[in-house]
């Protein structure tokens, strides 16, 4: 990938919607050099997929969670039944494996406090082998993108 590549890719993650030639002006291409780069970087992985970035509040979940989990122990089996169980828990966004005192880091969506409370009385703890659960709830955003720094 070079600074080319780069580039169309923090325009698209400006605006995903942009036409080729849009795109192909926005990073100083001609519409087919573009479009063959666009192509390569969507075949090799690079580019995943194209979502719009919705409001969760418009949508009804206006409750965002982050949620520490800690497992009681770290046997395979326990990780992979946890791991698939959040795969398959749709109010779970994002869920990354963690360094530090929690074995992972949730995000979570809901529409409200009961709702928050149904997620983990009857989805979080039905999963097993969790030791512990702490709670941290968004009150406020300061930032949040989804383009990522230039590399140089």
């Amino acid at each position: 990938m070079d600074s080319k590549d780069r580039q169309i890719i923090r325009a698209l993650q400006h605006d995903g919607r942009m036409t080729n030639q849009d795109l192909a002006e926005k990073v100083n291409l001609s519409p087919s050099p573009c479009l063959r780069r666009l192509r390569n970087l969507e075949q090799s992985g690079v580019i995943k997929s194209y979502s719009p970035d919705v409001d969760a509040k418009a949508y009804g979940l206006p409750v965002t969670v982050f949620v520490r989990v800690t497992l009681e122990n770290h046997s395979e089996d326990n990780v992979t039944h946890f791991e698939r169980q959040v795969k398959d828990t749709n109010e779970i966004l994002e869920c990354y494996v963690m360094t530090g005192m929690s074995d992972y880091l949730l995000r979570v969506i809901v529409a409200d406090l009961d709702n928050y409370e149904n997620f983990v009385r009857n989805r979080l703890h039905r999963m097993g082998g969790i030791r512990s659960i702490d709670t941290s709830f968004v009150y406020g955003t300061v930032k949040k993108t989804a383009v990522f720094p230039a590399v140089n």
